[in-house]
């Protein structure tokens, strides 16, 4: 084995040598600019990657779960996920985890280690992640911007006052924000409003907490139990088994960030070896933000108990002080407006380069003109893009406004997500690396953790599909007030 790595370096050196990056200490490997990402660069993309809107449910998950099952379950999910990425991260080369080819995204290294079959499930599975993604988005920003409105009209005529407010509305004013930025040609454009967003997603998660924790403070304890909502009492016995079900895909959807594991990876330098690096930021990472989010979970229920609301920002468990409630809202609209672009960037770059590449002499696809933005700089403008991305933009704000439902829909993209991208894949990566045999030790609980995970992903998905079919009856999509 010692032989078979050393006869891989000088392989691995020779090869460097002959294409000419041998003697180019500003060059990796593989030709690109030399990278510089380090144990702490990789831990802070990671906890920005996981923290999102998905720790606005918590509350009400731990809610449906109770004292013992929620915390076992959190728990649960960070080990799986930590777990997972350890094994994906020694997939990043191939076919050895350290004198390997790099794969630069997730794809590449599901086709390098499983074929062009499996890589086009992987490909359906992330887009379709995407998709739902930048659906929830959608709804979560409308959420909101509507709850800013509400707590203003709360603030001035009182808790019991009928306050209302149009997603609808707001999801139009969001879709034209996002048809604006999502015709620049690529996200590094827009690397300042990625920062700003991981900082706005650090402010309102802490916000949260902080407010969850005066409310404690404050000496009105609300009922909690070890089993969660009770029944008869809080909900009927379909709808505990329904909601524990739904919890499980918004813990699922928390924990989220297999996607971009392999490109957080592409970041670091060669020494040490990326994925010894890659997989100390895991457990760095998923540990920080699992305590996180224990703390949000626990002390959102401790705060609002089985009557937690859906968002614990939007909810209105809180009313006072107001501005605070505000700026916490403020600080997820302007995070999700750039998290949008972040998950819908890679899905325009697909169906662009598709298109292309099926029609490349198409005078349509290959039109582009520069235009001059006052104080903004040159952007380049297509008319293809100008096509395709609107009615992208707008055909997801169409679905948002169909079913705006914050905790089935983010239930639902953590269910569909959860299975093949943070945990099937991983482990048979894993195991055609290894050279796993059938019906060993190893392969045998390699899969029963596959199967048991299928398993509650479709229990997840069961229960998020219930709550948007509940929801729907006696809905009026498109309401505009």
């Amino acid at each position: 084995m010692v032989k078979e790595a050393q006869s891989g370096t000088k392989v691995a050196a020779f090869n460097l040598a002959e294409a000419g990056y041998g003697d180019r200490p500003d060059l990796d490997d593989d030709g690109r600019e030399r990278r510089t990402g380090t144990l702490v660069t990789a831990s802070a993309h990671i906890i920005t990657a996981v923290i999102g809107s998905g720790v606005l449910s918590l509350a009400w998950a731990i809610a449906q779960l109770g004292w013992v099952i929620g915390p076992v379950v959190l728990v649960a999910f960070s080990v799986i996920t930590w777990f997972c990425s350890s094994l994906l991260a020694d997939c990043y080369r191939a076919p050895d985890p350290v004198h390997g080819k790099r794969n630069y995204t997730y794809g590449q290294a599901v086709r390098a280690y499983l074929g062009v079959s499996k890589y086009r499930l992987c490909a359906l599975a992330q887009y379709i992640n995407l998709v739902g993604v930048t659906i929830g988005y959608t709804i979560t920003t409308a959420i909101s911007m509507g709850a800013i409105k509400r707590s203003n009209c709360f603030h001035r005529n009182g808790h019991s006052a009928d306050c209302e407010a149009s997603n609808t509305t707001n999801m139009i004013i969001f879709a034209g924000i996002q048809i604006l930025l999502s015709q620049l040609p690529n996200f590094h454009k827009l690397w300042w409003l990625s920062i700003v967003a991981a900082v706005m997603s650090l402010a309102y998660s802490s916000i949260g907490l902080g407010l969850s924790i005066a409310k404690i403070a404050g000496g009105v304890h609300a009922k909690t139990t070890l089993t969660g909502a009770t029944v008869g009492v809080d909900v009927s016995a379909s709808e505990k088994i329904w909601k524990t079900f739904q919890s499980l895909g918004d813990i699922a959807f928390a924990y989220s960030y297999s996607n971009v594991l392999i490109e957080i990876q592409d970041t670091l330098r060669s020494s040490p070896p990326e994925n010894t690096v890659m997989k100390k930021a895991s457990f760095i990472g998923v540990s920080t933000t699992t305590g996180f989010y224990m703390l949000c979970g626990i002390l959102g229920y401790a705060a609002f108990g089985n009557q937690a609301p859906g968002n614990f920002l939007t909810g209105f468990g809180f009313y006072d002080p107001f501005w605070l409630i505000d700026v916490g809202n403020i600080c997820i609209a302007v995070h999700l407006i750039g998290a949008y672009q972040v998950f819908c960037q890679p899905l325009f770059a697909f169906v662009e380069t598709w298109a292309r590449d099926r029609w490349p002499d198409s005078g349509f696809l290959a039109a582009e003109r520069v235009v001059r933005v006052p104080l903004a700089g040159e952007f380049p403008v297509s008319p293809f893009r100008l096509v395709w991305r609107t009615s992208y933009v707008v055909l997801t704000a169409l679905v948002a406004m169909i079913f705006p439902f914050f905790n089935d829909f983010l239930g639902l993209i953590g269910a569909v997500s959860f299975w093949p991208l943070t945990v099937y894949f991983p482990v048979q990566m894993y195991m055609a690396q290894a050279k796993t045999r059938r019906f060993s030790p190893t392969w045998t609980w390699m899969n029963v953790l596959s199967f048991s995970c299928l398993v509650v992903s479709l229990l997840a998905a069961a229960g998020s599909v219930q709550g948007l079919v509940k929801d729907l009856k006696g809905y009026k999509p498109f309401k505009v007030s």
